[in-house]
């Protein structure tokens, strides 16, 4: 089994919540979306990223408007719903509860080997 195929596995299943949480601070589009996630050494590319917008979009945590910009075409800015902050308040309290757990059991493990 390969370490990098386990890896990114981990990071795909925190990509939606990282997501959000980006939004919540503000509208972006998918290029200052990337960049955030970047920073934050979160490896993404743009092919990844919309269709998985797209699917937020569909479910109604998000939605877009369309912006002009003085350095090319239009901008999609995406914009958490109502509904969509709701969801990350759940997903936020989810994750919190599962960073206790893998603490206490990657711990405890760890007490126990030594």
């Amino acid at each position: 089994m390969k370490i990098e195929n386990t890896k990114a596995q981990m990071r795909k299943g925190v990509l939606e919540f990282c997501i959000l949480s980006i939004l919540k601070h503000g509208d972006a589009y998918t290029s200052e979306i990337l960049s955030a996630l970047k920073q934050a050494e979160m490896i993404v590319v743009e092919g990844t990223i919309d269709p998985l917008l797209t699917r937020l979009q569909n479910a109604g945590l998000l939605t877009y408007r369309w912006e002009e910009s003085t350095s090319g075409p239009p901008r999609k800015y995406y914009v958490l719903t109502e509904t969509g902050g709701m969801f990350l308040k759940e997903l936020d309290k989810t994750w919190n509860n599962l960073v206790t757990a893998v603490n206490q059991v990657t711990n405890n493990k760890k007490s126990e080997n030594e």
